[in-house]
């Protein structure tokens, strides 16, 4: 079951404690936003492991049986706590009800990063299974509207196109676009899309084809005939995947995609 999915589901039947990471400074577990749901007899997610985390849940139990405390506690990871990271978390502690279920995807994602994923194909749905467990928030588009599986992870929306081009206008702002339809025909008018939005708003930061130096080699001479011009061509990434890679199945190949996006720069 999928970590969101599992939450709402035991909400279901008892409240929890949200245990987010709320602020840090120096070395430490996990980033901003890092989470996990604590029931008085199951954990969901995680903060980082270790003493810390053993220090959260005492603490999370204890607010599910007695007077909640302040939200946000500081934890210094040093000695004391049994760690060495050197580093300062900043915890904070909300109880949850089945009331929260509804609201609670959304507020566990908020931050993520947004990804537009045009493709269904084996290489796309590969994607779809390893982007689910990283914090993005993923459009996945197709003109194809039965190419969708009937479940997708909680992060993932999937939107039928046709012209499948035509969803880039509307995609959310700083979206990594990535490039992987049924046909080089779509392929081509999807990433003439995206340059064009460059164009007029600038606020795509990782456009990736997937394909070969030969495919973009082809690709590139095409766009040069429909205008644009060699600088705008460079913000495109053909092939993707982060080098050194090796192997083509499409679990490697999702792993290596996955990897060049978590690298692209932030707005």
């Amino acid at each position: 079951m999928l970590p969101v999915k599992e939450i709402t589901s035991l909400l279901a039947h008892a409240d929890a404690v949200l245990v987010r990471v709320d602020a840090s400074q120096g070395s430490v577990p996990r980033e901003k936003g890092a989470w996990m749901a604590v029931f008085a007899d199951a954990v969901v997610g995680t903060i980082g492991g270790g003493h810390l985390e053993l220090q959260a849940i005492e603490e999370a139990r204890r607010r599910l049986s007695e007077t909640s405390g302040e939200p946000v506690l500081r934890y210094p990871l040093g000695p004391a706590l049994g760690q060495c990271c050197g580093g300062v978390v900043h915890l904070r502690f909300d109880r949850l009800s089945a009331a929260d279920a509804a609201g609670l995807p959304a507020r566990l994602r908020s931050g993520h990063a947004p990804v537009a994923l045009f493709g269904g194909g084996h290489v796309g749905k590969a994607l779809v299974h390893v982007l689910g467990t990283l914090p993005f928030e993923v459009t996945w588009v197709d003109s194809r509207d039965e190419i969708f599986p009937s479940r997708v992870p909680d992060n993932v929306r999937c939107e039928h196109s046709d012209p499948v081009q035509a969803a880039v206008a509307d995609l959310a702002p700083h979206s990594r676009v990535l490039v992987m339809s049924f046909s080089h025909a779509e392929d081509l008018d999807i990433v003439a899309a995206c340059l064009k939005r460059l164009r007029e708003r600038g606020d795509l930061p990782y456009v990736g084809l997937i394909g070969s130096k030969t495919k973009w080699a082809t690709f590139r001479h095409r766009l040069e005939e429909r205008g644009f011009r060699k600088q705008e061509l460079a913000q495109v990434t053909c092939p993707i995947g982060v080098p050194g890679v090796q192997g083509k199945e499409p679990e490697v190949i999702a792993i290596a995609v996955a990897a060049q996006l978590l690298q692209a720069p932030l707005p």
